[in-house]
């Protein structure tokens, strides 16, 4: 069964499979996908970016002063349209390359049992199912609209003129350039987010499933979690996710920077909350393997701690010619005979029963702030925010 395991490990790509990647390739959008990557992410960009950039230079919107809010000077625009989905598209190989490289860990090092092969990759065939379900790349469709509509309602309700706008108080309407940004711009970018987070969901629910496998872990491991510390990089995979995500939130902070609609106090708390919320993000699914490290700490404690009163009531007999506490118990087992447990122990007490650090969640942690990080030095000195920052960073 580790052949047809290694199989299903090697078809493993959480980018690929799903309508979206079918649509591209009946495009031939993904022949020799590898090199293909600049090129779909530029045709994807200039759909969201380009039309209505030229929509924008027709109506004389693309540029002027800040006040008169063209397209050019609108960084949510350039982060979602341009930054955001780029990298959505290039990110595709490395995280199915890396991702493959931790599941093939499970198998090479060896943590899985023979006996959990079969059930290991019957796994990974049902997130291979959950990756390539059509329902769900519908749901994301669904909800990039119903975001979008939801955005654009609130905009239309607000005072906010600009390239997006035009007309005022009951005739306020979308412009040509808005209604693409509504209809294709937005929903494209939305869509592309959330289908990320489903695959990244659809790895969480495998990994979840391997940990309830039986896994070959022991104490003594160097590593200091049973031999399984590899899989808490994982989130490192999706650092470029985390960055794209945090340059679309910086320039809408940016943005309510240069119209004065946001305190910096708020943007303290900003983030903060912003950080714990990418590390719960990421760190929730590594959750799944608390419990077999949990168990297996509590069974070393109590077996080395059995262990330790055999040993050691011998040693107290050769030393001593018996027992002090409870003599009558004490059997004729020689202290040479009963291996001294006090290696195991010292292990199982400084075994740690979640697989991430700080230290492994450090990229992940930099990718959420830097982009806010620059978003606030338009208002403040970059130096005292990089401080904030790094404090933020070794909490």
């Amino acid at each position: 069964m580790q052949d047809a395991l290694a199989d299903r490990i090697d078809r493993f790509a959480i980018a690929d499979g799903g309508p979206f990647v079918a649509l591209q390739r009946r495009l031939g959008l993904l022949e020799a996908k590898a090199e293909r990557a600049p090129r779909r992410a530029a045709i994807l960009v200039a759909l969201a970016f380009g039309v209505p950039l030229l929509l924008t230079i027709v109506a004389g919107d693309a540029w002027g002063p800040a006040a008169a809010r063209p397209f050019l000077l609108d960084w949510g625009i350039w982060a979602r349209f341009v930054l955001a989905i780029a990298v959505f598209v290039l990110m595709e190989r490395l995280v199915n390359e890396r991702l493959k490289v931790h599941l093939r860990q499970f198998v090479e090092t060896p943590l899985l049992a023979p006996a959990a092969m079969p059930a290991a990759a019957a796994a990974v065939e049902r997130a291979l199912r959950r990756r390539d379900q059509p329902s769900a790349e519908l749901v994301c469709v669904v909800l990039a609209y119903v975001i979008t509509l939801g955005g654009t309602l609130a905009l239309r309700d607000s005072a906010t003129t600009g390239w997006l706008v035009e007309g005022a108080g009951v005739s306020l309407g979308l412009t040509a350039a808005g209604w693409w940004v509504m209809l294709v711009s937005n929903p494209l970018f939305w869509f592309l987010l959330l289908r990320w987070l489903w695959r990244h969901l659809v790895w969480g629910l495998l990994l979840r499933d391997i940990a309830r496998l039986e896994l070959r872990m022991v104490v003594t491991h160097p590593d200091g979690l049973g031999g399984i510390a590899f899989i808490g990089q994982y989130p490192n995979a999706f650092a470029a996710l985390v960055f794209a995500m945090s340059a679309v939130l910086a320039a809408a902070i940016a943005n309510a920077f240069q119209h004065d609609a946001l305190e910096l106090t708020g943007y303290g708390y900003m983030m903060g909350s912003w950080l714990v919320l990418m590390l719960a993000l990421f760190g929730v699914p590594l959750l799944a393997f608390h419990w077999p490290l949990a168990a297996l700490k509590r069974q070393t404690l109590l077996a080395s701690t059995a262990a330790a009163t055999r040993h050691f009531r011998a040693a107290e007999r050769a030393t001593l010619g018996g027992n002090l506490a409870a003599a009558a118990d004490a059997d004729d087992k020689a202290v040479g005979d009963i291996p001294n447990p006090t290696a195991i122990y010292t292990a199982a007490k400084k075994l740690r029963t979640l697989p991430f650090s700080r230290e492994a969640l450090l990229p992940v942690a930099a990718a959420a702030l830097v982009p806010l990080v620059l978003a606030g030095s338009t208002r403040l000195p970059f130096a005292e925010l990089w401080k904030i920052a790094k404090k933020l960073l070794l909490l």
